[in-house]
């Protein structure tokens, strides 16, 4: 792992702080992974192996409904998490699938190594406890807005605090995420400029 990588790694640790030798075994503990577009990473019914950090691309988690239509439940991207958290955590068959939407270079870490981070480094507590608050908080703070705003409302309300990297990917999936049909976030994104 080259020192950018390091340093875009370790801004998702702010919390942690480490000795030049636990920066070389936490170093050695991750993994580079590369997918192409449309590339299923995490299958519906495999355990999840790995938990990532995306350096480059934009991924789509989902499952399918009864009629087996893609509903998205959310997107990592450079500079975020990803992976089937529940999977990896718990050691389960996954309910969703993890798919490249855009050529990905991701760093993993096993579940081994992962908890070997949080045997070896306290730190890590204190970041895990702050990463599963954020992601309970993020999840009843989308649920809100799924349950009260309009579909312009939330429309909005995503254009406004999602990176570029997702203004680019395909409408329906964006179009799933907000709950709205295809032609109704075309709508949208051509009657609303950001």
């Amino acid at each position: 792992m080259d020192d950018e990588t390091f340093v875009h790694l370790m801004s998702f640790f702010p919390q942690v702080a480490l000795t030049e030798k636990e920066e070389h075994h936490f170093k050695s503990l991750w993994s580079v992974k590369t997918f192409n577009q449309y590339d299923l990473i995490t299958e519906a019914g495999n355990i999840e192996r790995y938990f990532y950090f995306v350096l480059e691309g934009v991924q789509a988690i989902y499952i399918l409904n009864e009629k087996g239509e893609k509903v998205v439940l959310g997107f990592s991207y450079s500079g975020s998490p990803s992976g089937a958290f529940d999977s990896f955590i718990k050691k389960q068959p996954s309910d969703t699938f993890l798919e490249a939407l855009k050529p990905s270079k991701m760093l993993a870490i096993s579940f081994k190594d992962y908890q070997d981070l949080f045997e070896r480094h306290p730190d890590f507590y204190k970041w895990g406890h702050e990463f599963f608050q954020q992601i309970l908080f993020g999840r009843l703070s989308r649920e809100v807005e799924l349950l009260t705003l309009s579909a312009e409302q939330r429309y909005i309300a995503f254009m406004q605090r999602c990176p570029e990297e997702l203004k680019v990917i395909p409408q329906k999936y964006l179009a799933s995420y907000l709950n709205m049909k295809p032609e109704t976030f075309s709508r949208l994104r051509s009657g609303i400029s950001y």
